[in-house]
């Protein structure tokens, strides 16, 4: 893991530089979405019986739980149960301990959805200075700033995620995006791999590592 914090790093400092200017991607690449991360948790359907029974005063209970979902998840044979294991994940990530916090993260949210980034900044930047613990604040404020292409200062918050929840393949797929834009081609290919290892329903990942393996090999993409 320290290698590749080591190797994000490397690339976050080179594209601190590079994303001073919007590289030129062509007219066949879409503009960045929050989509490209992960859907917002609290936009994920309210499936019966997936609730998160984890007791919010627990945060061994919280961990061990975790720990559990992480396992069945990379095992999961069916793509009903790995989106439902996802979905208890997510929903314990989303979980800040602070209801100063989830109200900042709700209105983020609800900013990010009217494609009003700027809003949605100013209440990140709250949040992370109020909870520098939160990974999901810094993985939610690096989404903003992939949004504004902003590709450096997302790489950074996205550092700051994957310190915090290494496991955590949203932020994964969104630096793999990135490196891909800033064509890090091998990079992006090992990361997306990467977050496949975490979450193998990850459709959009397994269709980004064919493409990359199909470059690679000298097919066309």
């Amino acid at each position: 893991m320290r290698i590749f914090v080591f190797a994000l790093v490397s690339i976050a400092g080179v594209a601190l530089a590079a994303a001073q200017t919007v590289p030129d991607l062509g007219p066949d690449v879409d503009p960045p979405s929050a989509e490209d991360f992960s859907p917002l948790p609290e936009d994920l359907p309210d499936e019966g019986g997936a609730d998160v029974v984890v007791e919010e005063d627990n945060p061994d209970q919280e961990k061990s739980r975790l720990e559990e979902l992480y396992a069945e998840l990379a095992e999961a044979d069916t793509p009903q149960a790995s989106e439902r294991i996802a979905r208890e994940i997510q929903m314990i990530w989303i979980k800040s301990g602070s209801d100063t916090v989830d109200v900042l993260m709700s209105r983020a949210g609800k900013a990010i959805r009217t494609d009003d980034s700027a809003l949605a900044l100013d209440l990140l930047d709250v949040v992370v200075i109020l909870k520098p613990s939160y990974a999901e604040g810094w993985n939610r404020r690096a989404t903003v700033h992939y949004m504004r292409e902003e590709f450096g200062k997302s790489l950074v918050d996205i550092e700051r995620t994957l310190a915090l929840e290494p496991r955590h393949w949203g932020a994964l797929s969104g630096l793999a995006i990135i490196q891909r834009r800033l064509g890090y081609t091998d990079e992006a290919l090992q990361t997306f791999r990467k977050a496949l290892e975490i979450n193998p329903n990850l459709e959009n990942a397994g269709e980004a590592v064919e493409d990359l393996e199909k470059g690679a090999e000298g097919e066309p993409a």
